[in-house]
């Protein structure tokens, strides 16, 4: 317990740039109230809805609300969603926003549609995603490049959040490897983890890392841990923590050591959106913050099982941290 709190005590100090795809999480409240006479479906009354940043957003919202100095680095759009999740995030005094890009097209979003009874927990019905406005100038890329590389000396450790938007690219990952400087490099990449290879550790989930592992050639069909450590020494990472959901997570080191983590919460999940945007903040917060890779993964993994007790796109503060990691003993 007195290594977790002197790592938490830390976080306060720590900087770190998180760059990727900033989007929209829009939430529309309802209650349904009686079926449709055009269709055989229930018509929803609307009570109200909330816009949170998402993704990337998220992971800046979790580094922040962990007491880190943050400076997100991607893209929103000229609308009211951008405008919304500046605000936000404006809200923390801890967030540096001149990486925040804005453009002349509208910003990611994704709807979810939730409906209940006024005295029950309101369920999720549909999400609708919408990128079709979203794009990105060539005036755009070379405004980010170079706030990409004024905030690389002012920082401890990057955070790539992609999500598959174009806003981590080849280009992008590339000068990450080349200008890290000895810097922590997380990663966490829906379908371009390849991309990321030489980082410091990379965050994937299970189904992710068997994507990388057949696209790669590597560990196909093998177990875990036979995956796992091909995969770390073809992609030459220093660390890789797979996430497996209630099975917890499991952690390969360079020196062939592999730790698997149980999860702290295996029947109590609600909802698990955004739960990975949780485990690489957290991570990366621990690296940046002196961790060594086993302490940072079992930190993760507590802050993970906390966000998956709340609703929609959550957070964790260091406070929950020390009370759920109090209460599994340390």
């Amino acid at each position: 317990m007195p290594l977790f709190e002197e790592i938490l005590g830390r976080f306060k100090d720590a900087r770190v740039c998180v760059v990727g795809d900033i989007v929209a999480d829009v939430y529309v409240f309802g209650r349904p109230y009686r079926l449709s006479r055009e269709a055989p479906v229930i018509v929803v009354k609307y009570e109200g809805e909330r816009i949170l940043p998402g993704s990337a957003g998220n992971t800046v919202c979790n580094l922040a609300s962990l007491g880190a100095k943050v400076y997100p680095l991607g893209f929103v759009g000229n609308d009211r969603f951008g405008r919304s999740i500046v605000e936000y995030l404006s809200g923390f005094e801890n967030v540096n926003l001149e990486g925040l890009i804005e453009c002349d097209c509208g910003t990611i979003t994704k709807t979810r549609i939730l409906a209940g009874d006024t005295h029950t927990s309101k369920q999720q019905v549909i999400r609708i995603d919408r990128d079709d406005r979203f794009y990105i100038t060539d005036k755009a890329r070379r405004t980010f490049m170079e706030r990409l590389e004024g905030v690389l000396g002012k920082v401890d450790a990057i955070c790539v959040s992609d999500y598959g938007y174009r806003t981590v690219d080849t280009e992008v990952a590339d000068f990450l490897r080349k200008g890290k400087s000895g810097k922590i490099t997380v990663g966490d990449s829906r379908y371009s983890l390849k991309e990321l290879h030489g980082f410091t550790i990379l965050t994937p989930n299970e189904t992710e890392a068997r994507e990388l592992a057949s696209m790669i050639g590597c560990g196909i069909g093998e177990d875990l841990e036979s995956m796992g450590r091909e995969i770390l020494a073809a992609l030459r990472l220093e660390a890789l923590l797979i996430t497996r959901g209630n099975k917890g997570m499991t952690l390969f080191l360079r020196d062939g050591a592999v730790h698997h983590i149980p999860a702290t919460r295996q029947d109590e999940v609600t909802d698990v959106t955004g739960a990975g945007d949780t485990v690489s903040a957290v991570c990366t917060l621990c690296l940046a913050s002196g961790a060594d890779f086993l302490t940072a993964a079992k930190i993760s993994n507590v802050a993970a099982g906390i966000v998956v007790m709340k609703r929609g796109t959550a957070t964790v503060s260091r406070e929950e941290l020390l009370r759920e990691i109090e209460r599994w003993g340390g």
